[in-house]
């Protein structure tokens, strides 16, 4: 963003530019990651859910339950697949459980 511009610029396109640079870019998708994450795996596995990490391009989810963890590996393209539709991005290239 230039210091000084005498265009005018919508507040929403401002912040967009501001959190689209660096470490604050990379910290927001954290957070909406855990919150799409949360909101479309619903509370029953969001329960179980301990930690979500999103790394170049890889989801990592630590789950408590084995039995969920191999639930949930049987469908791991559906649910990145449904994550990006959400996040409206190619954001999940792939997805670990552990």
């Amino acid at each position: 963003m230039n210091k000084r511009s005498r265009e005018h610029i919508s507040l929403g396109d401002a912040l967009k530019e501001f959190f689209g640079q660096g470490k604050l870019k990379r910290g927001m998708d954290q957070m909406n990651v855990r919150d799409t994450w949360n909101k479309m795996m619903g509370q029953a596995i969001a329960g179980y859910t301990e930690d979500i990490r999103l790394e170049s391009g890889t989801l990592y989810v630590r789950l408590t339950s084995s039995v969920l963890r191999e639930e949930l590996s049987y469908g791991k393209q559906k649910i990145i697949s449904m994550l990006n539709e959400e996040l409206g991005t190619e954001m999940i290239k792939k997805l670990v459980l552990r």
